[in-house]
């Protein structure tokens, strides 16, 4: 395949190939190994996506940090009896099958994955993603799947992003007011989100439910905000590990929850996707920064 310009692929972190993308709009990085985006970075801008400087690079294992692809569950599945966390897409090498140069500078990488003897053994169901990225002044996701399966198929999905902060104890997040959501931390329960905008301040882990709004990240020190937007999608993860969780993660630092927060644009638990046979099921993610160069 010809590559455009300013696309070249090449050996990255532990061998894996990954997707170098400089243009004059970002930068990013993107591994075959589960259709990662790794790295982004509008032009005069900080980082976009956080990374975590312990993720594994290994085959068969996930990367810790960017956005990782969640399918065909989240976590341990909605019986929580499921094999891999979150499904066996990011650990496997997705193929290459399109990349072009659109005509408003951006470049369109698309990736295909589909069942196969190894994923029947773990999931009962054939299907096929088509994954799109679009490397812009923003990031763009698209994720795609059908049922190739004679009988229909349920399945979670997840776009599990993490953004990159200054300090998650100083930002602040919009668009989730008065929403209910399910929390896993301590005990798990069903609590409804007021109207303030919500802050973290300990380990947060929350499915927000029926929702399909956009949250905005509004982050002081950096003089900015991060935006994500999402269609398809009725559930909102917002995770942060805090201090001792992350200290029990052997692919994460025990310092770096500070510079992040995951916000997922994802369908889970009761509101997995069921796809009748050949039916084709679309999420989409958007993630962009605006400036504010208001605060001192």
């Amino acid at each position: 395949m010809n590559l455009p310009q300013g696309v070249k692929l090449e050996s990255g972190r532990g061998g894996l190939r990954r997707l170098a993308i400089t243009t004059a709009l970002a930068e990013a990085e993107i591994y075959l190994h589960g259709a990662h985006v790794a790295h982004f970075q509008p032009r005069g801008q900080e980082p976009l996506l956080f990374l975590s400087a312990q993720s594994w690079f290994e085959t068969g294992r996930p990367v810790r940090g960017g956005v990782p692809v969640c399918f065909p569950w989240f976590g341990s599945g909605q019986d929580g009896k499921q094999g891999a966390s979150h499904g066996f897409a990011r650990l496997r090498e997705w193929k290459l099958v399109g990349a072009e140069t659109a005509s408003d500078g951006s470049v369109e990488l698309r990736f295909h994955f589909a069942s196969d003897e190894e994923t029947r053994k773990q999931w009962d169901g054939d299907f096929e993603v088509d994954y799109a990225v679009r490397i812009g002044a923003a990031l763009g996701m698209q994720l795609r799947v059908r049922n190739t399966f004679p009988k229909p198929i349920c399945f979670e999905e997840a776009l599990h992003t993490y953004l990159a902060v200054s300090d998650v104890r100083e930002v602040s997040i919009e668009g989730l007011a008065n929403t209910d959501y399910l929390t896993t931390v301590g005990t798990p329960r069903k609590e409804t989100e007021g109207a303030a905008p919500i802050r973290i301040t300990a380990e947060t882990d929350r499915i927000y439910l029926n929702t399909q709004s956009a949250c905005v990240v509004t982050d002081a020190t950096w003089q900015r905000r991060l935006i994500v937007e999402k269609t398809g999608s009725h559930t909102t993860v917002l995770w942060n590990p805090w201090i001792e969780k992350s200290k029990r993660m052997p692919d994460f630092g025990d310092v770096e929850w500070p510079r992040m927060l995951c916000i997922e644009s994802c369908n889970v638990r009761d509101y997995a996707v069921t796809l009748e046979p050949d039916q084709t099921h679309a999420m989409t993610a958007t993630v962009r920064v605006e400036s504010d160069n208001r605060n001192p």
